[in-house]
């Protein structure tokens, strides 16, 4: 069951501004990138379910995650239907990703209030995830789309909220690219997690590359 209030997690990604993701089909080590993550500032955080037996792996970490980093609200991405989202909810995700939308996954999500951001790609799309109850629609991939995609959405329907995903990277020029085009967030998963780091065990690593991250973002959004 969800820790946190959809409202609760949209206004955690409008304020930080960065949801990273990650995989890993060893829960331990999807543990020791969530900590760093967590230790670096981060306060969201995406567990993309796309290995055979994902789901167990989330229930370790969603446990690990209410001992250890008390205050993250831990969401799942990549998921494709309602049951899995079902799944999911009732193992403790806070908010729920999908690669589509879906009107099976928003019924699931809103019966229990829980956040869901799906995957659009047309205002029409877009406009009707909202009509559904959606908060943030994903752009994915964000780098197909690009900024100018956010600016023609943003224009006629400025209440609409972004978070590209795919093609986002933890530079100042390119996170300046995107947040000035108008995203209330950006999701980053390999640009962020690097192989380099899973690989090495450089943990510390990343959490100073986190907490960089966030510092810029909210360097750009104070401008």
């Amino acid at each position: 069951m969800s820790r946190f209030s959809r409202i609760e997690v949209f206004s955690q990604m409008e304020k930080t501004g960065l949801v990273p993701l990650f995989f890993h089909e060893d829960a331990h080590v999807v543990k020791q990138v969530v900590k760093a993550c967590y230790l670096g500032g981060a306060r969201l955080f995406e567990f993309t379910s796309r290995g055979d037996f994902a789901h167990e792996v989330f229930a370790d970490l969603a446990k690990f995650c209410q001992e250890e980093c008390p205050d993250l609200m831990l969401g799942v991405g990549s998921v494709t239907d309602a049951a899995a989202a079902s799944l999911y909810m009732q193992m403790g995700a806070n908010f729920v990703v999908t690669p589509v939308f879906r009107e099976d996954i928003a019924i699931a999500c809103n019966r229990r209030k829980v956040l869901w951001s799906p995957g659009c790609g047309t205002l029409t799309e877009i406009a009707k995830a909202e009509e559904y109850g959606c908060e943030l629609v994903k752009l994915f991939p964000g780098d197909v789309y690009g900024a100018e995609f956010v600016k023609g959405v943003k224009g006629p329907c400025p209440w609409t909220n972004i978070m590209p995903t795919g093609g986002v990277s933890p530079t100042e020029e390119n996170l300046r690219y995107w947040f000035e085009a108008g995203v209330s967030c950006v999701g980053m998963g390999s640009q962020l997690v690097l192989k380099s780091i899973v690989s090495s065990g450089d943990y510390k690593a990343l959490e100073l590359k986190v907490r960089d991250t966030l510092g810029i973002i909210q360097k750009i959004k104070g401008s």
